[in-house]
C-alpha cells in the first residue's frame, strides 16, 4: 500500500472513532416532570428539584435530560400529559401535587414515579404502606391536607370574635371532599359556621374571595392545594385587600405577610423528591424507598400584619408559636 493512501485511510478510520465511541455510550436518562400548575408559580417546585438533582450529581443538559409537562391549573388534562410521559419513555415520572401523583398511577406500572403530596398517600390509594409501597411509586407527603382541621382551631384561637369562617379550596383536588368534612367536623365542635370558596384555576381565586366577602366571613383558612402553593404573593395581597385574618398552609406565606401559617415545610419535601429521584436514576428500586411522611410541622405568626389588622394575639398562641415574625 502506498504511504498517502495509508495516510488517508488511517484519517478516516481516525474520524470515525468519536462516532462510534458516541454510540456506543448509554442514552442520557431523562426525568419526566408532571406539574399540575403553571411555570410562573411553580417555578420554585422546579428550581428546588434541580438543585437537589445537582447535590446527587445530576446536572440537567450535561448527564440528565427534564421532559417538562404542566397541566396550566386545569388538573383534566394530567391523565394525557402523563400518558405522554409514559410514550417518551422517560427513565423516572417525578409528580408534583395530589391529582399529578393520581394521573401519574394511573398511566404506568412499571416506570418509576417519585410524587411528592400534601395528603395521606396511603389513605387516598396511592400505595398500600408508607415503609414498602410494593410498587413502582415512592414519594413525600408534607401533611398538606391532614392538617386542615388543626389549621381551624388555630385560625379560631387567634381570631376568636370570627363566627363565620371561609375556606378556600380547589375543588378538583382529589382529596378536597375529605378535608372540608375534616374542617366541617372541627367547625361543629367550635361552634362555627364554614362557607366554602371554590377556585379551579388562577381567574377563579379573585371572584372567591369576593364571593366569600359577600357571606361577611370574619377569618378565612387558605387550604393546601397546587393552585393556591405557588402564588403566596397574590393570596397575601387579596387577603390584605379585604382585610381578612387569614391562615395558610406554608411558611412562606407568612414571610410573603400572611397571618399566621401552620404545616410542614414543602421545601424539605421537594428535596426528599430531588434525592430519591437521583436514587432511582442509580438504580434504586422505588419499591425499596419508603413513603417519607413529615414529621416537623411549624407554627408561624406575623405579628407586623396582626397590627395591620387591629389583631392582637394571645399570649398563649405567641407561646407555642415556631416563628414570630416582628
Amino acid at each position: 500500500m502506498r504511504r498517502r493512501e495509508f495516510i488517508t485511510l488511517l484519517g478516516g478510520a481516525a474520524a470515525a472513532w468519536p462516532l462510534a465511541a458516541r454510540a456506543q455510550q448509554p442514552a442520557m436518562p431523562v426525568i419526566g416532570l408532571l406539574l399540575g400548575g403553571s411555570p410562573g408559580p411553580d417555578a420554585f417546585r422546579v428550581d428546588a428539584i434541580r438543585q437537589d438533582l445537582q447535590e446527587v450529581g445530576y446536572v440537567e443538559g450535561q448527564n440528565v435530560a427534564i421532559e417538562y409537562r404542566w397541566a396550566q391549573d386545569q388538573y383534566e388534562r394530567l391523565p394525557a400529559l402523563a400518558a405522554d410521559l409514559v410514550h417518551r419513555r422517560v427513565t423516572v415520572i417525578v409528580a408534583a401535587g395530589n391529582a399529578a401523583t393520581i394521573a401519574a398511577k394511573g398511566s404506568t406500572t412499571t416506570i418509576p414515579i417519585i410524587f411528592e403530596v400534601g395528603n395521606d398517600p396511603v389513605m387516598s390509594g396511592v400505595v398500600a404502606s408508607l415503609a414498602r409501597s410494593d410498587s413502582n411509586l415512592t414519594g413525600v407527603t408534607f401533611l398538606g391536607g391532614e392538617l386542615a382541621a388543626k389549621q381551624l382551631e388555630w385560625l379560631h384561637e387567634a381570631v376568636p370574635q370570627a363566627a363565620v369562617i371561609g375556606l378556600l379550596e380547589n375543588p378538583t383536588n382529589p382529596n378536597s371532599d375529605a378535608v372540608r368534612n375534616d374542617v366541617q367536623a372541627a367547625a361543629d365542635r367550635l361552634g362555627l359556621q364554614v362557607v366554602v370558596g371554590k377556585a379551579i384555576v388562577e381567574s377563579d381565586i379573585e371572584p372567591a374571595f369576593a364571593l366569600l366577602v359577600q357571606h361577611r366571613i370574619g377569618a378565612l383558612l387558605v387550604r393546601s392545594d397546587v393552585l393556591f402553593n405557588g402564588r403566596p404573593e397574590q393570596l397575601v395581597a387579596l387577603a390584605g385587600r379585604h382585610a381578612l385574618p387569614t391562615i395558610y398552609p406554608l411558611r412562606e406565606f407568612a414571610v410573603a405577610g400572611g397571618l399566621v401559617t401552620y404545616g410542614a415545610s414543602l421545601r424539605d419535601a421537594l428535596r426528599q423528591v430531588g434525592i430519591y429521584a437521583g436514587q432511582i436514576l442509580k438504580g434504586a428500586s422505588p419499591r425499596d424507598l419508603p413513603v417519607v411522611r413529615a414529621t416537623k410541622v411549624e407554627l408561624v405568626v406575623n405579628l407586623k400584619t396582626a397590627k395591620v389588622l387591629g389583631l392582637t394575639f394571645p399570649i398563649t398562641l405567641l407561646g407555642r408559636a415556631d416563628e414570630v415574625i416582628e
